[in-house]
This record gives C-alpha cells, sequence and structure tokens, in this order.
C-alpha cells in the first residue's frame, strides 16, 4: 500500500519540475536548479495537506508519503518513521495548505496568461492524481477525504475558469435540470466524456447542491476504488445501486444519465447509458411473463444504468397482482449482475421507504438514498429563463415580477411539478403571446417578438 503514492509523486515532479525551472530561468537572481527541489516540496506539501484531510494520519499514509517524496527531497525523510512524522508535527495542520491556490499554481496561472501555455492545467491534473492517490493507501477513505478533494478540485478548476473562460455555452439542456426529452426506442450510447466535463455539467444544474455533493462523494469512491484495483490493493465491496427520492421534475433522470456516464469513464460500467422504464414495462398478466419482462429490461440497461421510475407502484395491487414477482426478480438480477449495471429506483419519499420494505434483499442492496428537493422560486425562474434563452424569448421587468408571483402561488405539496412545471409556463407564455401578436394592429418588431409580457402570463392561482 505504501507504493501507491510513487508514480503520482514522481509525475508531478517530473512534468511539473522543467517549466518551473524554465520560467525560473528567466527571473535575475533565481537558482533554476533549486526550483526542481521547490516542486518537490509542492508535492510533498500536497501527500501531506491530503494525509491531513480526516486528522487521522494512519501509518500506511505515513509510509507511502516517505516512500514517495523521501528521494525527491535532500533530508532525511527518507529514513523517517511514522512515529517519528507525528512527533515532528509534519502532516499536522497542513490541510489548512489546500484553502487557497499555492504560490507555485499562481506563478504557472500566470504563464498560461502570458503565453497561452496549459501549465496549470498540468498542475492540476498531477494534483489530483496524488489526492486520489492518497485516499486510495486506506481500506476505505473517509468522507472528509472526499470532500476535501471536491474543494480543493474546485478552487483550482474556478481559478483556470477565472484566468482563461472556456470557449462556448453550457447546453441548455445541462443547465435547466427538469425533464430531459423522451428517450429514443434503440438505446443510443454517448459518447465517453472526461470526468472533469461530466462534473462540469452536473454542477451546472440549477439549485440541488446536496444532491450534487452526494453524486461528487459516490465518483470520488469509485475512483479511489478503481486506483485501488490497479495497485493490487484490496477493496471493500459495496452496492452502487441507489434510491432517488423526491417530487416530479426535480432532476432526477438528468442527474441519473450523467451519474450512469460517470460510472462508464471510471470503468464501473461499459456503456453508460441510461434506461428508463416503470411498472407498465416490468409487470405482465400472467404467470411467469413478469419474470420474463424484467429480465429484458436488464438485459438493454446491461453495461449502463437502469432507472425505475414510481418503483414503489410495484407493491401495489392485490393477492393476484405480479408487482410481487417483479419485486423478487429484481432483487435476484441485481445481485447476479451487480458487476454488469447500475439500478436507481426513484419515487415520492414514503412510498420509497415502504417499497425498500417490501423484500428483505431490496434493504442491502439498496443501502443508500439521495433526496432530491423541490426547486424554489428563484430556481424555477432561472429554469424559466434558461428555457427562453434557449428559444430567443426574454422575460420584460414585469414580466419577470408576474412569473415570480405566479410561481410564488403554487403550492409546495405532493405531486409539485418542479422543472416541468416551469416547462409548463413557459410553453403556456409562448403561446399566449402568439395569439397576443397575432391580434396586433402596430408592426411587431423583432425586440415584440422576443419579449414575453405580464399578458402572456397567467394570474398568480390561476391553473395552467
Amino acid at each position: 500500500m505504501a507504493g501507491a503514492l510513487v508514480d503520482p509523486v514522481r509525475r508531478f515532479v517530473e512534468d511539473l519540475a522543467p517549466v518551473v525551472e524554465g520560467l525560473g530561468g528567466r527571473v535575475a537572481g533565481v537558482d533554476a536548479r533549486r526550483l526542481r527541489e521547490d516542486v518537490a516540496v509542492e508535492a510533498t506539501t500536497l501527500v501531506c495537506a491530503f494525509i491531513d484531510a480526516d486528522e487521522r494520519h494512519t501509518d500506511d499514509e505515513l509510509r507511502a508519503l516517505v516512500e514517495a517524496c523521501g528521494p525527491h527531497l535532500p533530508t532525511s525523510l527518507a529514513r523517517a518513521t511514522p512515529a517519528a512524522l507525528r512527533a515532528a508535527g509534519l502532516v499536522s495542520g497542513k490541510r489548512a495548505t489546500l484553502d487557497a491556490p499555492s504560490t507555485l499554481f499562481e506563478l504557472l496561472l500566470g504563464a498560461d496568461g502570458r503565453e497561452g501555455t496549459a501549465h496549470a492545467r498540468t498542475y492540476y491534473e498531477r494534483a489530483m492524481d496524488i489526492a486520489f492517490a492518497v485516499a486510495a493507501v486506506d481500506l476505505h477513505p473517509s468522507r472528509e477525504e472526499l470532500e476535501t478533494i471536491e474543494r480543493f478540485r474546485g478552487r483550482l478548476l474556478d481559478a483556470i475558469a477565472d484566468a482563461r473562460p472556456a470557449p462556448g455555452a453550457t447546453p441548455a439542456a445541462a443547465t435547466a435540470g427538469g425533464p430531459p426529452a423522451e428517450d429514443d426506442e434503440e438505446v443510443e450510447l454517448p459518447p465517453e466524456r472526461t470526468i472533469e466535463d461530466l462534473l462540469a455539467e452536473l454542477h451546472a444544474l440549477i439549485g440541488l447542491d446536496g444532491v450534487k455533493r452526494e453524486v461528487q462523494l459516490l465518483v470520488d469512491l469509485a475512483h479511489v476504488e478503481r486506483l485501488r484495483r490497479e495497485l493490487d490493493l484490496p477493496v471493500v465491496e459495496q452496492s452502487r445501486h441507489l434510491v432517488f427520492t423526491g417530487n416530479p421534475g426535480t432532476g432526477k433522470t438528468t442527474v441519473a444519465r450523467v451519474l450512469s456516464q460517470l460510472y462508464r469513464t471510471l470503468g464501473v460500467v461499459d456503456k453508460g447509458h441510461l434506461v428508463e422504464t416503470d411498472r407498465s414495462q416490468l409487470v405482465a398478466g400472467f404467470v411467469g411473463q413478469t419474470a420474463i419482462k424484467v429480465r429484458e429490461v436488464f438485459d438493454k440497461a446491461d453495461g449502463g444504468t437502469l432507472l425505475v421510475d414510481e418503483a414503489y407502484a410495484l407493491v401495489r395491487g392485490g393477492g393476484n397482482d405480479f408487482g410481487r414477482e417483479a419485486i423478487d426478480t429484481i432483487v435476484k438480477l441485481v445481485e447476479d449482475r451487480r458487476d454488469a449495471l447500475v439500478v436507481i429506483v426513484a419515487g415520492y419519499p414514503e412510498e420509497m421507504a415502504v417499497f425498500v420494505e417490501a423484500n428483505p434483499g431490496l434493504r442491502s442492496r439498496f443501502p443508500k438514498s439521495i433526496h432530491f428537493p423541490d426547486y424554489t422560486t428563484d430556481e424555477l425562474l432561472a429554469i424559466f429563463t434558461l428555457m427562453g434563452e434557449k428559444h430567443r424569448y426574454e422575460l420584460s421587468e414585469s414580466a419577470r415580477a408576474a412569473t415570480t408571483a405566479w410561481f410564488d402561488a403554487v403550492p409546495r405539496e405532493r405531486g409539485f411539478g418542479n422543472g416541468r412545471l416551469a416547462r409548463n409556463l413557459f410553453e403556456t407564455a409562448v403561446s399566449r403571446q402568439a395569439s397576443r401578436l397575432a391580434k396586433a394592429t402596430a408592426p411587431v418588431t423583432e425586440d415584440v417578438l422576443v419579449t414575453l409580457e405580464p399578458a402572456d402570463l397567467p394570474a398568480p392561482g390561476e391553473t395552467l
């Protein structure tokens, strides 16, 4: 286990030392030969900081620090013991160094801005390699470690984005949340994408901060597990199947699709596609047919993610209902194919609690639940605005106030439509505007055509 850090630290030094030496060689009075040591110190600081993330400092972590960083430093670190490192306080308090980008990172970022290079991106990639390697040293990384990694990732990516904004806009489908377009009958595999690209899409979704944190932790844990397998280290086997709870239109399908693609990139699944299903596609009306239908759906989702919407509907019905047979078959297939696909069951919180208790095998196979809260009025307004931008519509100031008032008047209760509600209101406003402009006697300019006014919106409390 101690050797897990050797390659990440070596790559950090080998990739960044020549860059820093080149930059330092242009500055009068700077000894470029000493700069390689500075890069090694930076790598060591990163290792210490990530070890300190949960303040546990295990012997395995400290041995990994010595083996990986000792050869790159002109000190006695290579001969230090875990006890000596603790006594010296080498690691204690180092996690605070991750609270802001380092001087070295800022130096590389400045060079990128002047010369059009991407050295800060290299720093980010190599530093993340170190972060995950540290997390992989212990059998099971702590939540504190994974959360520290994500805060660090966010700080560096934000700094890179602020210095060199990426061209192009995020696709509207990725930012609006709510319901995606209907899937085609044939499964079309998405192109493989980078972790950073997919996480950017996840974090671009409006609201859902708690959901994003939980998904991020799942992804980071999968990343660490992959590293441990590559190093032939033991891995704690755990179920990846999930329960999503919440009202309709809260982005459950969108998040499931992104998570499936993230799992593909990390090698958890082979294809990364998402198959959606419900009771109507799982339950038959004759003995023996339900199990066949369930297997067919699992076959379609093989290598990706299966999302069972309103899964609680499977426990409804009388003694002649075959929903229970569907649940029994799901439990068996989830176990038999645990390495082939991820299954997510979704629905209202109370009903999903009943569903999980419907079969003794469900609780152990679906141990983790993620709740999708209702959108606030401000978030619904943001979704509405994004839909308008996509279709070249905008709200006048008075129409924005009318839209806010309409969202405020809708009761937040069971069945609240969330993203779907925002979409329905947008479509209603566009339709009303078309009717209004069709009766206009004055010429319709482009400004008039793209602007939604209060007259295009229903009154607060009025149904769509």
